[in-house]
């Protein structure tokens, strides 16, 4: 961790662990580590809602220009290099000083190809912190307006009261059929290719 809460988030590793602030929900991953550090740093400073701010609009950039994209997916371009563009990036859109530098480290640790994680991942930490319930239904296909409603219908009945569910739906052919549904930083795999993946595993250890 030490080298993700450096330049502004702390330089004691042993501090940083100390002083991390804990996250509403758990999060995983390189990316849920870039997440956390950035939630902790943000927190301390009550600057949350401005990041969260910030990291939209660099979503929106990454999706909507491609030459931003590659940019930031490019393997070959050295950290430096990426660091000194991402950091006029930032200046360009008017960033805040923190997520700048989040940025930049980003980009100096080599980890900018991350960024699509790292902000789903900070957006996921956001949501439980507002005390939101966001839950996302993947299907093979579209699923009809009626059965959308009923899936509605059903999960609106697992949030605490007053909480705000946010229900997505999304579509996946590769799960075959049936549904993924993640609730917060849970998910149910019902999907058809989990049920193969079992089968085969099983065939594979009777054999």
């Amino acid at each position: 961790m030490a080298h993700i809460m450096k330049r502004g988030f702390s330089t004691s590793s042993a501090l940083a662990k100390a002083q991390l602030v804990k996250t509403p929900i758990q999060v995983h991953g390189v990316e849920g580590r870039y997440a956390a550090a950035l939630y902790s740093a943000g927190h301390k400073q009550n600057k949350l809602d401005q990041i969260s701010s910030d990291l939209n609009n660099v979503r929106a950039v990454y999706k909507d220009n491609k030459k931003f994209q590659e940019f930031v997916l490019d393997p070959t371009l050295k950290a430096l290099k990426k660091k000194t563009a991402i950091e006029a990036v930032s200046n360009k859109l008017g960033l805040s000083k923190e997520t700048g530098n989040f940025l930049g480290l980003l980009a100096e640790n080599g980890r900018l190809n991350k960024l699509e994680s790292v902000v789903s991942s900070f957006e996921s930490i956001m949501r439980a912190h507002r005390g939101e319930l966001f839950v996302q239904v993947t299907s093979a296909e579209e699923l009809s307006s009626s059965n959308q409603k009923a899936l509605s219908d059903a999960l609106s009945k697992i949030g605490k009261s007053g909480q705000k569910l946010t229900v997505t739906y999304a579509v996946k052919p590769s799960i075959l059929g049936g549904l993924v549904v993640t609730i917060g930083d849970k998910y149910v795999d019902l999907s058809i290719a989990s049920r193969v993946k079992k089968y085969k595993d099983a065939l594979a250890t009777a054999i």
